[in-house]
């Protein structure tokens, strides 16, 4: 694969992620199958010796509803503490899990206005000012970060058979030996509405619901962490998920005008340009991906390595198909036939699509999700290509969009809730009579997607009213201003959510000109989908390359040096200009 990515023509990235055997589906399904009639989720990890647990319980309640708040009596940052212990490369870490809220304040008035939930994992006797810190969260909008934290890098996690159904329970949690926790301290944030997060009276859960204003309440809670913890001076980490990336760039450069500058961001599954989403050039690669994977490719021999398929795929994506795509009704049979070659889909299908490869039907189901194993009665994970569904008789007309029931996530959402509430309330040691609310589809639903970004453009909204969110102007700006921030987008190839290629070419247009500052910008591709985490080969090798990134990072003491100035030197500007 060509070692640069994110160059003018478009070809994706390399990676030394492999490829997860077909045969592994079904070994680690008959794994589960034979586990122990005792869950191991009841056997917590041995504690370290002579440290008391701190157990909370919370008897606020707190509505995930669009009017929704609680009231100032309750804005306090109680936590539950527990010990832990960790094997990680061979090296055994202690550390302790805090589990609560923290009180954020509006901006101008300083009055409190969001009581934020949050679970931090840090490392003990680290010293405070070296010691990254890393904070997490999801996306939707109205995600809470429940699925990545008991998925990716926390440490411990959940067992799947993914890209099989997990079966029911008894479910299993382990220690994760991809923690990230070697590297950096973790803190998971809920944003409001989400989780246990609540605006605070008289403000309402709905005053948050926007990209801008989301932006500036996560942004909040870190300063509020940061000051609670004292530490200010350590290294700073972003890792967002899907909606998660969009956020992340507001995020960046509003931290940078705060006077906190960042020494790393993860990308992970990013949507950075609203106007392409559902562009057929950026997912033909996937569905490419999808067909190689469930062997419906008409290409003779079958290639035997993905990731220089993908490369072949994305080529025709961006040349013969785009030009097909421009041309149609007129079409070229030789393109046509390549196009189902690549897709296993027949010609006559295609010309019925219009070669859109992206289309939907008008309930919203993807064309070719649905199409590729359709003789056999089975649906594609959007999420995740490689997971199927049943899809004939009435679970083929049940609505995918709703209540979680695409393949992937119904293949995972059952271990995911069981987990939670086990792993929070008897290991975490946090219990509420609340309920948790892991994704609110009402903050979806009420999502204001204007946004303004660092010229003062409304970017949002084009001149017809329709919302077009595009935030990779917001990263180009950030990357520009700390020249020394570390950017890293992970991708999964069997992901139609995001498509992998479309994230590259968001990337190559973002209006970053500057060669030097676009070398810290890598993408790194995983045989996985959306979650990248859950496939456990893809989780062990992003975990390298995050490794790697971290230590690029915080090892060059220059580079470090120039970010504490240069957060010294904004804060100090807007300290001058803040009313005395």
């Amino acid at each position: 694969m060509n070692s640069d990515p994110l160059n003018s023509d478009h070809k994706p990235a390399d990676s030394t992620a492999t490829e997860t055997p077909e045969p592994a589906r079904a070994a680690t399904q008959a794994a589960l199958a034979t586990m122990p009639e005792k869950a191991a989720a009841k056997k917590a990890p041995a504690k370290p010796s002579g440290k008391k647990d701190q157990p909370y319980f919370d008897p606020t309640p707190y509505g995930n509803g669009p009017d929704d708040s609680v009231d100032a009596t309750q804005a306090d940052e109680n936590a539950a503490v527990t010990h832990h212990s960790v094997s990680i490369g061979g090296a055994k870490i202690n550390y302790t899990a805090t589990v609560g809220h923290l009180v954020t304040v509006d901006p101008s008035s300083s009055k409190p206005d969001a009581k934020m939930f949050y679970v931090a994992f840090t490392k003990d006797g680290a010293k405070e000012d070296t010691r990254p810190l890393t904070f997490f969260y999801n996306g939707g909008p109205g995600s809470s970060s429940v699925f990545v934290l008991l998925g990716s890098f926390a440490p411990r996690r959940i067992k799947t058979a993914m890209p099989s159904f997990t079966p029911p329970a008894p479910y299993q949690m382990e220690d994760n030996p991809d923690s990230l926790l070697d590297k950096s301290d973790l803190i998971f944030i809920n944003p409001v509405g989400t989780g246990y997060s609540a605006a605070i009276a008289p403000n309402k859960n709905r005053d948050f619901w926007g990209v801008d204003e989301d932006a500036g309440s996560i942004a909040q809670f870190i300063k509020r962490y940061l000051t609670k913890n004292n530490r200010w001076n350590s290294p700073k980490f972003l890792f967002g998920e899907s909606y998660g990336t969009a956020r992340s760039c507001v995020l960046a450069y509003k931290l940078h005008e705060d006077g906190i500058d960042l020494n790393g961001v993860t990308l992970q599954s990013s949507i950075l340009d609203y106007r392409q989403s559902g562009n057929p050039v950026g997912a033909l690669p996937t569905a490419s991906a999808d067909a190689w994977y469930h062997k419906k490719l008409g290409v003779h021999p079958t290639p035997t390595n993905l990731l220089n398929f993908m490369e072949e795929v994305a080529e025709f994506s961006r040349t013969d198909y785009l030009n097909a795509l421009k041309k149609f009704p007129q079409t070229d049979d030789e393109v046509v036939e390549k196009l189902s070659e690549y897709t296993g889909i027949d010609k006559a299908t295609l010309i019925a699509w219009s070669l859109d490869i992206a289309a939907y039907d008008s309930r919203g189901n993807s064309l070719f999700l649905t199409t590729l194993l359709k003789s056999k009665g089975e649906a594609l994970g959007s999420y995740d290509g490689r997971v199927t569904g049943i899809s004939s008789g009435i679970a083929g007309k049940i609505d995918p969009n709703s209540g979680g029931n695409d393949p992937t996530m119904t293949a995972v959402s059952g271990v995911y809730t069981s987990m939670w509430n086990s792993y929070l309330n008897e290991q975490l040691k946090f219990t509420s009579t609340s309920s948790f609310t892991d994704l609110n589809d009402q903050a979806f639903l009420n999502w204001d997607f204007k946004h303004t970004d660092p010229t003062g453009k409304q970017v949002g909204i084009d001149s017809k009213g329709n919302i077009i969110l595009y935030t990779a102007g917001d990263l180009a700006a950030v990357m520009a201003l700390n020249v020394d921030l570390k950017v890293l987008s992970a991708n999964g190839m069997y992901d139609f959510v995001t498509p992998f290629y479309q994230t590259i070419i968001d990337l190559q247009q973002m209006p970053l000109i500057d060669k030097t500052v676009r070398q810290n910008l890598s993408a790194t591709f995983y045989p996985s989908g959306h979650m990248v985490y859950l496939d456990g080969g893809s989780r062990t090798q992003l975990k390298a390359d995050l490794a790697k990134m971290y230590d690029e990072a915080t090892s060059n003491h220059a580079a470090m040096s120039r970010i504490v100035a240069l957060q010294k030197t904004t804060r100090e500007k807007k300290d001058a200009l803040s009313p005395q």
